[in-house]
């Protein structure tokens, strides 16, 4: 006898349609708190006044604002997503704009394109002075940077001003950037074909951040650049030593090398250990055949990894550091004076080897925004990429400020949006107040209280001075 299954009395019969306002992306709600405690977008609104000729539509205040939370949001990093949210009464809400504020594509294009190649790249004094707001929060006593470039594949796309072969054989762009541990604080937006040492850019970088930091932050810091081979030029230890800054940096294996390590006795290489992992190292000077002067070169090869495997003999990657820290110079004495430690060649080997975490910030740049440029101007373009790094920017320091362990400063921005920000929130207006509502559940996971009071009191930026 067939038996008959008991009739699910939760089944959903139809549906209706609301004129409520509703989101997805409630928690883009703590993202405009957090931007307007900060001042970010006032600053941007007064420092690219020059984009609007008239005060009709949205105001500038309110397109950047939707920008930064635009690339927060990150479903789609097309323009035509614009239109979409325009008619999201419950996203406009969210985000603490009037629906008459709204951007569509049109306009959003409109402004993008306004920006000149000539004035875009004041958007690097942007970077540079949240770089010295993160500056005056965190107080470090020896400021690293990290130096390196990143391919943005575009070689799928129509034609491109800019758009060039890059040396991981695609065709996009190669911006060269500047990191401060998990901060993008630099960068300067190129064509593919441009290389890691390409004409001034690198001495220029260099230059500016070294003025900048001694004459508003402090003017006794130790500054130590890293990079890897690609930056392997005598000119840029000159140009350091005359700044009175360090300068680790990758070597090449050239044939004349070779010799001076196999003949090398066992008893001048050093074992050390940091952790699970080891390293053999011996170190030498050496100078290259046009070069007219020693630098301080440490060989070394890693005996274990991170996770404490023993790698084989004929596996183990060697590598060459050049560095002007322990020479004569002017950084070294510095160092001896305040951070002796520095000055080790365990210290410079474990510094070289932590510049592998740039490229987790290119990774998490790119998990954060787009590789794809959307214009076909170069301009527009850059303008486009700016934005993108300085909303990473404001995204890395959220994390910091919120102090919340519901929201750790290593999530990748995929973890963010689905933990933090992809939760429903419905906007009610009620006596002459707005108010989100949100699921219980959800406001006692992540103790919305704290990250509601938090997102509305962040550190508000410094004055903004030339840089």
């Amino acid at each position: 006898m067939a038996q008959k299954s008991p009739s699910v009395k939760s089944t959903i019969t139809r549906f209706q349609t609301s004129t409520e306002k509703f989101s997805g992306r409630a928690g883009l709600s703590l993202i405009s708190r957090y931007l307007e405690s900060i001042g970010i977008t006032d600053r941007l609104a007064s420092q690219f006044s020059f984009l609007k000729k008239n005060g009709k539509g949205t105001t500038l205040k309110s397109f950047f604002h939707q920008i930064i939370c635009f690339f927060f949001d990150g479903t789609d990093f097309h323009m035509s997503r614009f239109d979409h949210l325009k008619e999201d009464g419950g996203y406009a809400g969210v985000i603490e704009t009037p629906g008459e504020q709204m951007l569509s594509s049109h306009s959003a294009k409109r402004l993008f394109g306004s920006m000149s190649v000539v004035r875009v790249w004041l958007l690097r004094k942007v970077l540079k002075q949240l770089f010295l707001w993160r500056l005056s929060i965190e107080q470090p006593e020896v400021i690293k940077l990290g130096i390196d470039t990143m391919v943005m594949d575009n070689d799928d796309a129509l034609k491109r001003e800019g758009v060039e072969p890059t040396y991981k054989k695609v065709k996009g762009f190669q911006p060269l950037q500047v990191y401060w541990g998990r901060y993008l604080i630099d960068a300067i937006f190129r064509n593919g074909k441009a290389h890691s040492n390409h004409g001034n850019h690198v001495v220029r970088v260099v230059s500016d951040l070294v003025r900048l930091i001694r004459r508003e932050y402090r003017d006794d810091i130790p500054i130590i650049f890293v990079a890897d081979t690609g930056f392997f030029d005598q000119q840029l230890f000159y140009h350091c030593e005359q700044l009175k800054v360090g300068l680790i940096v990758g070597g090449k294996m050239y044939q004349d090398i070779r010799p001076i390590i196999s003949e090398t006795e066992p008893e001048y290489y050093t074992t050390f250990s940091k952790g699970r992992q080891q390293w053999l190292y011996t170190e030498f000077g050496d100078r290259r055949k046009t070069w007219d002067r020693f630098f301080r070169t440490i060989f070394t090869k890693p005996l274990t990894e991170e996770d404490g495997q023993i790698i084989f003999e004929f596996d183990r990657p060697e590598t060459l550091i050049y560095t002007n820290i322990g020479m004569n110079t002017a950084i070294t004495a510095q160092l001896a004076e305040k951070e002796p430690e520095f000055i080790s060649a365990e210290s410079i080997i474990c510094t070289y080897h932590e510049r592998a975490r740039d490229e987790l910030v290119n990774r998490a740049l790119k998990n954060f925004g787009t590789e794809h440029l959307p214009f076909k101007r170069f301009s527009s373009n850059a303008f486009y990429y700016y934005m993108m790094c300085i909303s990473f920017f404001l995204f890395e320091s959220f994390k910091h400020d919120i102090d919340s362990p519901a929201v750790p400063v290593t999530w990748y921005a995929e973890s963010f949006r689905r933990k933090l920000l992809d939760f429903a929130g419905q906007i009610v207006h009620s006596g002459r107040q707005i108010i989100l509502k949100l699921p219980e559940v959800i406001s006692k996971a992540l103790n919305f209280n704290h990250l509601w009071s938090s997102s509305g009191d962040g550190p508000p930026l410094l004055p903004w001075k030339s840089a």
